[in-house]
């Protein structure tokens, strides 16, 4: 059975390249990525997952592709209740790291896994601990860039690894796509993984 990704983003493809999982990559989903109002973000990030997996398989029907399972995933960053998207430039991305510098936060991901009309759904919460940062650290950090298309405004498998203090949980929940969330969606649908030829 071939499994779909519906993402664009590379880290989630080179997480299930690290697993060595045989895939093929969507378009990734053009959705409406704001919040429900009064909509707590664990149920945010699960509904966003969910509409990713089904409109990829839509896409996957619309564009004749074989049978298989489309996943979708979604992260946020959550500081207290707030969800941290992606900054809007970098006075917002700065904004955001002094606001998790000291401080605990959630990486929340959710994956979905769509086969037909059946959806499977899994969730990984993962506490992410900041060093104390002075501004020049975060004005430093900010200027890489490599925040800029990320939720909270920080990558921790690059440069942002140095701005983290403590990790409880999975740290490829962290990056995009937990994997071990990830396998056990996988052995439930009958995908391989391990695929070394």
């Amino acid at each position: 059975m071939t499994l779909y990704l519906a993402s664009g983003s590379p880290r989630r493809a080179e997480l299930l390249q690290q697993i060595a999982v045989p895939f093929t990559v969507l378009k990734a989903p053009d959705i409406d990525e704001r919040p429900l109002h009064n909509e707590d973000p664990q149920s945010y990030v699960e509904r966003m997952a969910k509409e990713k997996s089904r409109v990829g398989e839509l896409r996957r029907q619309s564009e004749g592709l074989p049978d298989g399972a489309v996943l979708g995933a979604d992260t946020a960053v959550v500081l207290g209740k707030e969800i941290l998207g992606k900054p809007r430039d970098r006075d917002h991305a700065l904004q955001m790291l002094r606001a998790l510098s000291g401080n605990e936060h959630q990486v929340i991901s959710a994956l979905a896994l769509t086969q037909g009309q059946a959806c499977s759904l899994a969730c990984s919460i993962t506490l992410v601990r900041f060093r104390e940062l002075n501004e020049h650290q975060l004005a430093r950090y900010v200027a890489t860039g490599e925040g800029d298309d990320k939720a909270g405004g920080y990558g921790i498998q690059g440069l942002g690894g140095a701005l983290v203090a403590q990790l409880t949980g999975s740290y490829s929940g962290v990056v995009g796509l937990p994997l071990e969330q990830t396998v056990a969606l996988l052995e439930q649908a009958g995908l391989d993984y391990w695929r070394i030829d």
